[in-house]
């Protein structure tokens, strides 16, 4: 059995901060795909404008309406697809993190020293993304 000497105090206020430093990732987050969807924007197409028939592409700010884009929107558009798994995957693990952490931390504090370990444990596995609303078949309600 591991020795443990856990100030609840100092975690709670650990991981308050780690909580303010996850909405700092999630405004990060958004600018990323406001400032993509600008770009891509602004890179213009590689056809005049009348000429394009093909399908619209590119990261688009919500209320934007759509406009044929060229080669570099989309690149972002691909980029950006990719990066949204690991941006998904990063708020998980944080949330996970956290969630185990104040767990383990309030098992501590009740004196079930199994379970706070069991608790860190679990905080530790592989994380897993729910997928978003609307997958699945679950009419739109996420994960539950």
């Amino acid at each position: 059995m591991p020795a443990w000497d856990i100030d609840p105090v100092h975690v709670q206020s650990t991981l308050n901060s780690t909580g303010e430093a996850a909405g700092g990732l999630e405004k990060a987050a958004n600018s990323l795909v406001t400032n993509m969807a600008s770009a891509a924007e602004s890179a213009g197409t590689a056809v005049p404008g009348g000429q394009f028939s093909g399908p619209m592409i590119g990261p688009v700010a919500a209320g934007t309406p759509r406009v044929p884009v060229g080669p570099v929107a989309a690149a972002l558009s691909k980029y950006l697809e990719e990066r949204q798994k690991k941006l998904a995957f990063m708020a998980q693990r944080t949330i996970d993190s956290v969630q185990g952490a104040a767990k383990a931390t309030n098992a501590y504090v009740t004196g079930d020293l199994d379970m706070a370990a069991q608790h860190q444990a679990n905080a530790l596995k592989a994380t897993v993304v729910p997928p978003p609303p609307g997958v699945g078949g679950d009419g739109g309600q996420g994960p539950k």
